[in-house]
């Protein structure tokens, strides 16, 4: 398939052919929602605490006697049913890190690029250079592109001038090629992916070839895992 690629003033330069693989898979809602709710489970530090009535520090003498004082029974100090006291019920630190197949993160990544393209909620770029990190020039960049207020810009390597001139915008955000997650292109409306961007995205997560003499289940790339996706 092809799609248009635009030049920072916004115009139509050229069409580049992109993987169909990667590009043009149906939408799979099931593999995407499962997909959010593993990766905001394991951003989740689990760190919450609370002390049980056996960790309160205090007396354990009962507070009055049982009988004969017209009030309700009560034990010591630490009840959780008193101020001060324990918490019943309460979190505990605790791991919330859920595991997914790979084969399904690559689909569920592959689904929501390829739901960017259909909606045409990307915009392909020839290429993001700037000579110094202004905000000004990178919001004439996305004007120019029609992006709005909410858009995600994917490139092949990090760049610090262009993150520097899109730090003080509200709903902008820049990653690059490998870090792309389902999460930031569903939070975000529109994507902008440089040209070889595009071609990383290719690389990684497009169909992979068998070399001769390798399994063909491998989930290798030139010798280097992608187990993080």
């Amino acid at each position: 398939m092809q799609v248009s690629v635009y030049d920072v003033r916004g115009e139509i330069v050229e069409q580049i052919d992109v993987s169909e693989d990667v590009f043009a898979v149906p939408f799979n809602e099931a593999v995407v929602h499962q997909t959010i709710v593993r990766q905001l489970a394991n951003r989740r530090q689990g760190n919450a605490s609370t002390k049980t009535r056996g960790e309160v520090v205090g007396s354990t003498r009962k507070l009055y006697r049982q009988k004969h004082t017209g009030r309700a029974r009560r034990g010591n100090a630490k009840s959780p049913l008193l101020r001060g006291g324990g918490v019943a019920f309460g979190p505990h630190p605790r791991c919330y890190r859920q595991s997914m197949p790979r084969k399904m993160r690559r689909l569920a990544l592959k689904c929501v690029l390829s739901a960017k393209v259909r909606e045409e909620d990307m915009r392909v770029i020839d290429g993001l250079h700037l000579e110094v990190p202004k905000t000004k020039e990178m919001v004439d960049i996305l004007s120019a592109l029609r992006a709005g207020s909410s858009a995600l810009i994917i490139t092949a390597e990090s760049d610090p001038n262009v993150v520097k001139a899109s730090h003080n915008l509200a709903g902008i955000k820049v990653l690059p090629a490998r870090l792309v997650n389902v999460l930031d292109l569903l939070s975000h409306k529109t994507l902008i992916a440089t040209v070889p961007a595009m071609r990383d995205m290719e690389q990684i997560w497009g169909r992979k070839i068998v070399r001769q003499g390798a399994p063909e289940n491998s989930e290798n790339f030139g010798g280097k895992s992608h187990a993080s996706l």
